[in-house]
């Protein structure tokens, strides 16, 4: 498989996540840990599919900054989703802990901007690159 069709296919797999989370708007239902847990595949999956974009291979890590750090290694611009390194500990760490109780309740339609921006960068260098 090329890599463009693998980036393609890691962006797809990536709105399937992001799908996911537009459903899970009620906290009741879904826990910041599940709705965190998505959140963060889509956007590893979104950082990898970047990565193949540029011809490069990608660890199988779900560490956030470590693909960002990689990616930036390349010349791409980064600066903006860095941020993004806090939802790495919904990937391990609380996928099978819970959250303090103590810890702030994410705010789903921040989190769901945040996955769309990125997406949608990556979906630009995508169409780059076939144009």
């Amino acid at each position: 498989m090329s890599e463009l069709k693998h980036a393609r296919a890691l962006l797809d797999l990536a709105g399937k996540d992001l799908k996911a989370l537009r459903g899970m708007g009620d906290p009741l239902t879904f826990a910041d840990e599940v709705f965190g847990f998505h959140a963060q595949q889509s956007m590893e999956k979104t950082l990898k599919a970047w990565l193949a974009a540029l011809g490069q291979d990608y660890p199988l890590t779900h560490n956030l900054a470590r693909l960002l750090a990689l990616l930036e290694e390349q010349g791409a611009g980064v600066d903006e989703f860095w941020d993004l390194t806090e939802y790495t500990a919904y990937s391990v760490e609380y996928r099978y802990g819970a959250l303090d109780i103590a810890e702030e309740p994410l705010n789903r339609p921040a989190v769901i901007r945040q996955v769309q921006e990125l997406m949608h960068r990556v979906q630009g260098i995508l169409s780059e690159q076939i144009s």
